[in-house]
């Protein structure tokens, strides 16, 4: 049986990829990952940021693309004109246009990042809700404490810039999208597009928060773990 591709996981607005630390735990070896963190000090847009990446996605190894949240846009654009070797693409509570409904969740994470003050209690409530453990809070504060604020918020500036490209259209690769039922960052409306744009994409709803991957790791991994074990 050949090897599993390579799971390559981009991450929310934090950028950081600290907060995929419990879904990677929880995958304890089932499959190889790599996290790509962007520039915490420098404002990059989405362009620049997809070349970011791009130029630090595996040069030959066979791979499946993990674009969360604010880094759906980005995995979209790399499926949309993807390199040999990229073999499907996974979207996990994001968006491919401004998701309208998420601006005041948006505009809370952008308001709550001074230099001197952590996150908040409204940035645990829009991304955990009542999952949120001590842990988890401690673990996005510390992720988005790391990061200059001036970069959060032109991240959540080009969020609520994003308009619709056509690039979904262009996506020709398998694709699963998870989506958490009680999202109150990324409206539902946001993964519809998506569906609609890719009648292939599979869906499975998760009954967790926006932060799905770290409130429902094991639920998450079965989701991915079957996707990928369904690619030609």
């Amino acid at each position: 049986m050949p090897d599993k591709p390579l799971l390559v996981l981009l991450p929310g607005m934090d950028g950081t990829g600290e907060l995929f630390a419990p879904f990677v735990a929880a995958l304890d070896g089932q499959l190889e990952t790599l996290v790509i963190d962007y520039p915490r000090e420098e404002p990059l847009g989405y362009d620049a940021l997809e070349a970011f990446v791009r130029q630090r996605l595996p040069a030959k190894e066979r791979f499946v693309l993990l674009g969360e949240s604010f880094s759906g846009p980005i995995a979209i654009s790399i499926a949309a004109k993807p390199p040999q070797n990229f073999a499907a693409l996974v979207l996990c509570c994001t968006f491919a246009s401004n998701p309208i409904g998420a601006l005041s969740a948006l505009n809370t994470i952008a308001r709550f990042l001074p230099v001197e003050r952590a996150p908040g209690f409204a940035m645990s409530h829009a991304l955990m809700g009542s999952d949120a453990t001590p842990e988890l809070r401690a673990a996005l504060e510390r992720a988005m404490s790391s990061v200059s604020p001036q970069v959060i918020r032109a991240r959540a500036a080009a969020v609520l810039c994003l308009r619709n490209s056509g690039k979904l259209a262009l996506v020709d690769k398998p694709m699963l999208y998870l989506r958490a039922r009680r999202d109150r960052v990324v409206p539902r409306k946001s993964g519809d597009e998506i569906l609609r744009a890719c009648e292939q994409a599979q869906l499975v709803e998760i009954d967790a928060p926006h932060f799905l991957l770290q409130t429902r790791a094991f639920e998450a991994i079965k989701a991915v773990s079957s996707f990928i074990d369904s690619l030609p």
